[in-house]
């Protein structure tokens, strides 16, 4: 009798719940991030680099361009970070219906993308799944080409944001690569004592956890750089990663450069910028995440 109670109260658990504390860890994260970039601020730019503008009358030009490039993928950071933050990473409009020429293959939450001929519906959210469509167990919702949801952002990485992700992550390697290099002489001197004349404790401290932090940083991020640039060019998703294995041929991947434009658009202007030109929201398709081209010799 008691296994019996046992197990029916394990399976009324319901395992979604838990990842409701993916985006409370998302939270917490946020003041360690601001407290780890304070401290890189501070090292590069107060404690080392800052200092040395102007010194003895004589302004170097090194420590100059260090400050302002530091600033400048300080901006860039930013503002790619708020896009993916505050941007919808793409929702299933409320009245969608899936289109007669696609049909529907019924209740299934589960179909090989490799012969994506119908619709999927989700059980959760009582609406159809567009292709390449998946339910956030964090966000609770379905969203248009999934990739994941990132507990860094807060939010979810989709079809409408995955530019400003990516965006986000090359510009965070560059500041903490950037970081780490400048910061390097002086974690030199630091073990060979000749800055432990001249700085205060809390500088040296400050400036030594700063720069094994970048350096650390800009090794995980081009491990992940490396992984999202080899999806961008196969037109893939983490999730389809697994997915298309039983595939030949994967249906969207166009090429490399039109995988390419598929995310960051046609204007090679607005490639480093999380931003679209208008003509492209309005041509490319896969950036709304409702329909998305395919390969010629794919039927």
């Amino acid at each position: 009798m008691c296994c019996r109670c046992g197990g029916a109260a394990l399976s009324s658990v319901n395992p979604f719940r838990l990842c409701g504390g993916l985006r409370v860890l998302g939270y917490l994260m946020l003041p360690l991030v601001a407290a780890i970039a304070g401290a890189v601020y501070y090292a590069v730019v107060a404690a080392v680099w800052g200092p040395r503008i102007v010194k003895h009358g004589h302004v170097s030009a090194l420590a100059l361009l260090i400050v302002i490039l530091f600033h400048l993928l300080l901006v860039m950071i930013v503002w790619c970070y708020l896009r993916v933050v505050f941007s919808d990473p793409g929702s299933v409009p409320h009245d969608w219906t899936p289109p007669v020429e696609q049909g529907v293959i019924g209740q299934s939450d589960v179909q090989d993308p490799s012969i994506d001929t119908g619709i999927r519906h989700c059980a959760r959210c009582q609406n159809w799944k567009p292709l390449r469509c998946h339910h956030c167990s964090v966000c609770d919702r379905c969203v248009l080409k999934m990739d994941h949801h990132c507990v860094w952002v807060v939010n979810c990485v989709g079809a409408r944001n995955y530019k400003f992700f990516l965006l986000f992550l090359v510009y965070t390697f560059l500041e903490t690569a950037l970081s780490a290099l400048a910061l390097l002489p002086h974690f030199i001197s630091f073990f060979s004592g000749e800055s432990r004349h001249t700085d205060s404790t809390m500088n040296l401290s400050i400036t030594f956890i700063a720069s094994v932090l970048s350096a650390a940083f800009a090794l995980s991020l081009l491990c992940f750089i490396c992984m999202h640039v080899s999806l961008v060019l196969t037109n893939t998703t983490s999730i389809e990663i697994y997915e298309k294995k039983s595939s030949a041929l994967w249906q969207y991947d166009l090429g490399n450069f039109k995988n390419f434009e598929q995310v960051f658009g046609t204007k090679k202007r607005l490639w480093f910028f999380p931003l679209y030109s208008a003509e492209d929201l309005e041509n490319i398709s896969a950036l709304h995440g409702l329909e998305f081209p395919i390969r010629a010799n794919v039927v």
